[in-house]
């Protein structure tokens, strides 16, 4: 019964490191590009 519930919290936890991982993986560039777009046509600086 005990390992079982270790098995339990281990899933949790990769599923929750996974998720952020995912979202970093995918955010990051999402900003950057957003980032570029918004600089040849309103012309912002990047660092904005």
């Amino acid at each position: 019964m005990n390992q079982i519930i270790l098995y339990v919290i281990f899933g949790i936890m990769a599923i929750m490191g996974g998720g952020s991982s995912l979202f970093m993986v995918v955010a990051l560039p999402a900003v950057i590009i957003w980032k570029i777009y918004r600089h040849f046509k309103y012309g912002c600086k990047i660092t904005d």
